[in-house]
């Protein structure tokens, strides 16, 4: 073992975290907390891993489950298609695997959701296998390891990243040491003000020396981000209110809605915006009423604003042919999984319900 690697295994065994998934590393648990915690902190994940465990112990339970059912617990967490992946794949293991997920690097890339980052965190942490993992903890720590002045993000960058992570990964307790790169970039390799006094690769990290590593990574010039108008339906009938299910794919997939979409520049106003959409969408003609808060969200590549209003049906309207549509009371939204501003939306109606007993 080189070492590097063995002054940060001794700084992991001394410093790491009790994490629910460290408790019982077995693939399944492994696999789940990898899924989650991309792209989201640790913080955040703990509550949602444990409860997803409450209700789905087993790769087997989570196989057998409605997609519904997993999305509704994942509610909150965003980038669904994690989740939605995540279901797919457990489906794909139970059916063709015997419900045990395959050992090796190549076989677990074979899985829907399953990149190689992934891949390689379930392979070396759940099966001992001497594969790299680089998250972007990993990235940045190695980043400042080697003092790479290139933006993250290009061939070459990566390149290099991917044969370093390679050549300092021992041979022995390689899932620890990609958990411990990661527990090192996380909390004390840090984006701003690293704290470098308690690092222990201090003596070997170019970046230090050197008086650089605040400044690293290099990232690459981004685009604008696009902020869109949107508008939002909540449509009434006597106590009911229409919820529609958002296409299986794409940016929240598979949830439910406020049915609307985005203001046009051929439309005049957000209402005729909302008409028309409601029209397209739903094949439906509507009256809006009065407004019903301003809702505003950022995603991972655009913002927006969402204007939500009351409407009703005008006479003669059915939703009779509409399979993706429900009229449900507003104390029964929370059985159906919702994005973060439709969730918001729907709280809003269940106080304003509330009010008026």
């Amino acid at each position: 073992m080189n070492a590097l690697a063995a002054d940060l295994l001794r700084w992991y065994d001394a410093n790491a975290r009790v994490l629910p998934w460290r408790s019982d590393p077995s693939p399944y648990r492994t696999w789940v907390s990898e899924v989650m915690l991309q792209q989201t902190q640790v913080e955040t994940v703990v509550p949602y891993f444990e409860r997803f465990m409450q209700r789905f112990p087993t790769l087997e339970s989570l196989a057998k489950a409605e997609q519904a059912e997993v999305l509704q617990l994942w509610e909150g967490l965003g980038y669904y298609s994690r989740a939605r992946n995540l279901h797919k794949a457990a489906q794909l293991v139970w059916q063709k695997h015997e419900g045990e997920l395959p050992p090796t690097y190549t076989e677990l890339r074979e899985l829907p959701g399953v990149g190689r980052y992934i891949a390689s965190a379930i392979a070396s942490i759940a099966f001992q296998q001497p594969v790299p993992a680089l998250d972007a903890n990993c990235r940045r720590v190695y980043i400042r390891l080697l003092n790479l002045q290139m933006p993250l993000g290009t061939p070459d960058v990566e390149h290099t990243l991917w044969r370093y992570a390679q050549q300092l990964l021992p041979q022995e307790r390689p899932g620890d040491f990609n958990q411990a790169v990661m527990e090192l970039g996380e909390r004390i390799c840090k984006p701003k003000s690293p704290l470098c006094e308690q690092c222990p690769l201090q003596t070997t990290c170019l970046a230090f020396t050197q008086g650089t590593p605040s400044s690293l990574p290099k990232r690459q010039a981004k685009p604008p981000v696009p902020h869109y108008t949107v508008t939002a339906a909540v449509i009434t009938q006597g106590e009911l209110v229409l919820i529609a299910q958002r296409p299986p794919n794409g940016l929240l997939g598979g949830l439910w809605e406020f049915p609307g979409g985005k203001l046009e520049p051929e439309d005049s106003s957000l209402e005729d915006c909302l008409k028309r959409e409601i029209r397209e969408e739903l094949g439906l003609e509507i009256v809006v009423e009065n407004g019903f808060g301003v809702y505003r969200h950022a995603y991972t590549h655009f913002r927006i604003t969402l204007h939500a209003f009351l409407c009703t049906l005008l006479p003669g309207q059915s939703t009779d042919n509409l399979s993706h549509v429900r009229w449900v009371l507003p104390a029964q939204l929370d059985e159906f999984a919702m994005g973060k501003v439709d969730r918001q939306i729907a709280r809003r109606l269940q106080q304003s319900t509330l009010s008026l007993l």
